[in-house]
């Protein structure tokens, strides 16, 4: 038998040589590694397999379905009538992508996603149910509202309006009509200074006792004041809470939806400053409409009741925030 020539060992040498290079450092070696340390990992103890390394994006776009949220529809419930819908969120893969390359490549890697999310709005909003009164926001979302119906004095109005301001806090002013036409000026601050200006009628009746062209008198000649001022609203909250049926559907047919409360501070009746944050905290939740007074034990009891609400995870805020189906996101 013809031996082989010295050329053909050579050449097979070369070739045992590279297969040993590639099993040492290619992407073999590396797997082979692994085989070779998860066989050597103590028992009931998983060593690490490989996996080629994955880019940020690729990892975003496997990633993103699992970040969406469905979104909530409005509904009429039994109990609570008309509860705003709530948004849903899905992943803005493109745009999570444009932060990461922004970013650090250190921090990136070290990390989670920065995601950046865009909202899935409910099919059914508010807007689209029929009249119907507001008692409380939706459940899912983590705000509060602070409604401060205004029908006499005006005293302890700017030490409120002060402690909102240095809170960093809107809230929504429910104004009656006849106190309107007589403190314009204290009005147009209140607007100024960001919060929202809403209808209380004319003169605090009992609505469900007035005939309909009374009732609507008492909603149109307040709301024709306040967009006066400038005002854009959407609410009217009925006197001591009293309305039937009439009541909704006039204020409808006028842009406005019937709005009362959750949580009653009672703050008329001036108790403790202590007992009414107490009774917040106790009491609130998300969607909570809290219904307020500008009076003493109010005015003292506010910066409690705001620090309170933080503590709980709420955004306190203006009615139509907490009614609007705009998502809050947890704070990262």
């Amino acid at each position: 038998m013809k031996r082989p020539s010295p050329v053909v060992y050579a050449g097979v040498i070369a070739c045992f040589a590279a297969v040993l290079a590639i099993g040492k450092w290619g992407p073999v070696g590396a797997f082979v590694d692994a085989v070779r340390a998860q066989s050597a990992a103590p028992p009931g103890m998983a060593a690490p397999v490989f996996a080629p390394a994955e880019e940020p994006c690729d990892r975003v776009a496997r990633e993103a379905p699992g970040q969406r949220i469905e979104p909530v529809n409005a509904k009429i419930d039994p109990v609570w009538k008309a509860i705003p819908g709530y948004d849903g969120r899905e992943a803005d893969v493109d745009a999570t992508c444009e932060r990461i390359r922004s970013m650090e490549k250190n921090t990136v890697l070290k990390a989670e996603i920065p995601w950046v999310y865009r909202p899935v709005h409910p099919d059914v909003g508010l807007d689209d149910l029929p009249p119907a009164p507001v008692y409380r926001g939706n459940p899912a979302k983590p705000a509060a509202a602070l409604m401060i119906n205004v029908a006499w004095g005006d005293e302890h109005l700017p030490a409120m309006l002060n402690t909102l301001e240095e809170e960093g806090v809107t809230a929504t002013f429910f104004l009656d009509g006849t106190w309107l036409s007589k403190h314009r000026d204290m009005a147009a601050e209140i607007l100024a200074r960001g919060h929202e200006l809403s209808n209380h009628a004319w003169s605090h009746p009992m609505m469900s006792r007035l005939p309909e062209s009374r009732q609507r008198e008492e909603i149109a000649k307040t709301e024709d004041l306040l967009k006066e001022l400038g005002a854009k609203n959407r609410w009217f909250a009925p006197p001591s809470g009293d309305y039937d049926h009439r009541t909704v559907r006039i204020a409808h047919s006028l842009g406005l939806r019937t709005v009362l409360w959750t949580l009653d501070t009672i703050d008329w009746k001036n108790p403790p400053p202590d007992a009414v944050v107490q009774k917040v905290a106790r009491r609130a939740e998300p969607g909570t409409l809290i219904l307020m007074h500008p009076t003493d034990s109010a005015k003292r009891a506010l910066p409690g009741i705001i620090r309170t609400l933080r503590e709980k995870g709420l955004v306190p805020g203006t009615v139509s925030h907490t009614l609007s189906s705009e998502r809050i996101e947890p704070s990262s």
